[in-house]
């Protein structure tokens, strides 16, 4: 769902709640990803809450100086550094062997894409439909699998479109260990995609 900030403002200060359950809506899959990222999983709700809080606190005082998804994701990545320098955890960097092992880069273009796409399911049979549910399952497990960190990169950059820069800033991870956590997360998508073409299984 797209949001156009300019419309939205107006009646987030206004009260109206229609446009608060459209913020939530919009955003809380991004906000729970950066809480995840920076927290992990058992805190990672509380953050997203105790964000919200701090949203609604603070929305008089927005500036527009940036948009809407980048301050509500901002204050997400404050309120989970402040809650992990309460409840100090080692967040793991470590990578989680793939169930499938790993395939090759030269099957990759740069950007991470196939560079010869695998077969795509898109008949109504029902066989076909069933496949799809299938894969839909098997890619499942595979984003389960993925370390907080790769499961967080993956989605900020994939599902919500943010930059890599921007994701850097929010985690306060490096450029590059960014773009190893992404590489690393694609890699084991498509080796889930490829293990599926090949055996019609997880």
């Amino acid at each position: 769902m797209q949001i156009n900030d300019a419309d939205l403002l107006p009646r987030l200060l206004a009260g109206e709640q229609k446009a608060f359950r459209e913020l939530v809506a919009t955003y809380q899959g991004a906000m729970r990803a950066v809480a995840f990222a920076i927290v992990g999983s058992r805190n990672a709700d509380e953050v997203v809450q105790d964000a919200w809080l701090a949203v609604v606190r603070n929305l008089e005082g927005f500036q527009g100086r940036a948009s809407l998804k980048t301050w509500l994701l901002t204050i997400t990545a404050n309120t989970a550094k402040t809650r992990l320098k309460h409840n100090r955890r080692e967040v793991l960097l470590d990578d989680i062997p793939s169930p499938h092992g790993s395939i090759g880069d030269e099957r990759f273009a740069d950007d991470g894409h196939w560079l010869l796409a695998p077969y795509a399911w898109h008949q109504d049979t029902p066989e076909a439909l069933l496949t799809e549910a299938e894969l839909r399952e098997c890619l499942e497990k595979t984003l389960a699998s993925l370390s907080e960190l790769q499961g967080s990169v993956l989605h900020l950059r994939e599902r919500e479109g943010l930059e890599l820069e921007e994701i850097c800033n929010l985690l306060q991870v490096s450029l590059s260990n960014v773009r190893v956590l992404l590489h690393r997360a694609r890699l084991k998508v498509f080796a889930t995609l490829e293990h599926f073409e090949e055996t019609g299984q997880c």
